[in-house]
């Protein structure tokens, strides 16, 4: 909203304000956001043309068991209207670590193996991972900057949100969540591992049950009917499926794309984690509680790789 005029602001407005007040930040988000759609672009070229398509197939299934898991834990907020604070934020904080885990075990130690082979060195190797961890923090900054959405403690924010309803701005907000974790099993699958692939897809799926419940209370909370706050947070889980597809195709189609994607995944969720659920986790004064819910959840997340991997 332009405060002289009133008039609402198109997004280009938006970028040219955003551009002014913080010109670092926008070039370092801008520089990312090309080099994540110039590895798209060419990564998808290349699985069209080879016999990669499996891989594909493989990234839409593992997307799509998160989006029906994050279905099921939403039902009960059809007949719940709340559970105690202090049992959801546990449920987050589970979430939160098999996340970490996920990141750790399933993208981050197979990154630093894949770019080791590639290189030939593992720092080399190490250091593909790490510039694929900066990409998915500035990816996920950059939604978070210019996305309008939603937070039940914090409140509306990211330019334009007075144009949004108020059910979209926490389906963008769910989105935040959920995009990582698609593009997260995406990757998983993208180098045609299927000890890579399935403990993570297997992982994201589980802990998707508990989110699912919990954006779906949340939305009941903010004083949407049961029927709406289920299929909203059950449609966000839609996002598992595309950002499944975003990751094959970003680290499917050349060899240094699949560390570099590895780490744009980790990096990714590692942020959301990070900036967005532990935070609210810790806001109600359940921090011994969330906390060893995250343990839980990491170490689950660590038995998992090592069986399933």
């Amino acid at each position: 909203m332009n405060p002289d005029t009133g008039a609402l602001l198109s997004w280009k407005d938006i970028l040219r304000q955003h551009a002014q007040e913080h010109p670092a930040v926008t070039a370092g988000l801008l520089s990312a956001a090309l080099v994540v759609i110039a590895l798209l672009v060419q990564s998808l070229f290349n699985i069209s043309q080879g016999p990669d398509a499996e891989f594909v197939r493989y990234a839409l299934l593992g997307g799509t068991a998160g989006f029906l898991a994050t279905a099921l834990g939403a039902l009960p907020a059809l007949l719940l209207k709340r559970i105690p604070r202090q049992l959801e934020d546990s449920m987050l904080g589970f979430a939160a670590g098999m996340m970490l885990a996920a990141a750790a075990f399933s993208l981050l130690l197979p990154g630093i193996e894949a770019g080791t082979e590639l290189t030939g060195n593992a720092f080399n190797g190490g250091l593909l991972v790490v510039f694929g961890m900066l990409m998915g923090a500035l990816l996920m900054l950059g939604l978070d900057e210019f996305t309008p959405h939603e937070h039940e403690k914090t409140g509306p924010c990211g330019p334009g949100y007075e144009r949004c309803d108020r059910a979209w701005l926490f389906v963008f907000a769910i989105a935040l969540h959920n995009l990582p974790e698609g593009m997260a099993v995406g990757v998983s699958f993208a180098g045609g591992d299927m000890g890579v692939g399935l403990p993570l897809a297997t992982a994201i799926a589980l802990q998707d049950i508990p989110e699912g419940l919990a954006v779906a209370l949340t939305l009941r909370a903010a004083g949407f009917s049961g029927a709406t706050a289920v299929l909203v947070a059950a449609g966000s889980g839609l996002l598992e499926p595309v950002g499944a597809l975003l990751g094959v195709g970003l680290a499917g189609g050349l060899m240094f794309a699949y560390p570099v994607g590895l780490g744009l995944a980790a990096g990714a969720m590692i942020f959301v984690v990070s900036h967005e659920v532990i935070p609210e986790t810790h806001r109600n004064g359940h921090q011994t509680t969330a906390t060893m819910g995250l343990m839980a959840g990491f170490a689950l997340m660590m038995v998992l790789d090592t069986a399933l991997g």
